[in-house]
Formats: C-alpha cells, sequence, structure tokens
C-alpha cells in the first residue's frame, strides 16, 4: 500500500537533498542586461482612432504604431492608461485597446509620456 509513498522529510534542512542544493550554496550570481535596447518614446508615431468595426457597435480608443515596443512594455503602457481614463482595455498584437471614446484624453497622456501621437480616422 506504501510502495508510492513519497518520501517523507522530517525537517527543512532535508529539503535541500531532495532538490539538490546544500543550505550553505549561494545562487550563482546573474549578469543583469536589458533584453532590448531602450527605446525613447519620440521614436514612435503613434495614430489614435475612434473605432467600432468588428465590436457590435461599441465604441473603443484604438492606438496603434507600437512596431518595436516589447510586449511588457505595451502592456504595462496599456495599463498607465486605463487606469488615467478609468476604464476597461488590453494590449494585444501591438495595439492598445481603450474601451469607451476616450481618445482627446489618450492623445494628452500620450504626449505628457514624450509619443508623437496623431488622430487618424473622421
Amino acid at each position: 500500500m506504501g510502495k508510492n509513498k513519497p518520501k517523507s522529510l522530517n525537517s527543512l534542512e532535508s529539503l535541500g537533498a531532495l532538490f539538490g542544493t546544500e543550505p550553505n550554496d549561494t545562487p550563482e550570481e546573474t549578469h543583469t542586461e536589458p533584453e532590448f535596447d531602450e527605446l525613447s518614446p519620440s521614436t514612435f508615431d503613434l495614430r489614435v482612432q475612434l473605432d467600432r468595426k468588428q465590436r457590435k457597435g461599441k465604441v473603443v480608443t484604438l492606438i496603434t504604431g507600437f512596431q518595436d515596443l516589447h510586449r511588457d512594455d505595451l502592456k504595462d503602457l496599456a495599463k498607465t492608461l486605463k487606469s488615467k481614463c478609468g476604464v476597461g482595455g488590453g494590449a494585444k498584437d501591438q495595439e492598445i485597446i481603450i474601451q469607451g471614446d476616450h481618445v482627446a484624453k489618450v492623445i494628452d497622456l500620450l504626449k505628457e509620456e514624450g509619443f508623437r501621437v496623431k488622430r487618424s480616422g473622421g
């Protein structure tokens, strides 16, 4: 009945033996280098537009033009914009979608961050 029972451990020190590390072992120092070059916001030519295509008539603010921006940075920027506008949204496929008509506010916020922004469409 106890054939497949895992090995029981009596103390925290025995966990090191289980995982192959000793308590006195120090982890190797890792050299932290950015995975991508820091890009300045002025290198992006962003377009902000109001969109309701394929959204069942719901209006969203669509921000495009993030070709070289890292996915995590894009998500952080989307989070900032969503919180400043007080709405939902998301970031995917190098675009940020903000729920509702917030074009003017988004343009002002992006300009404050140093981006080059233009309104496109209607």
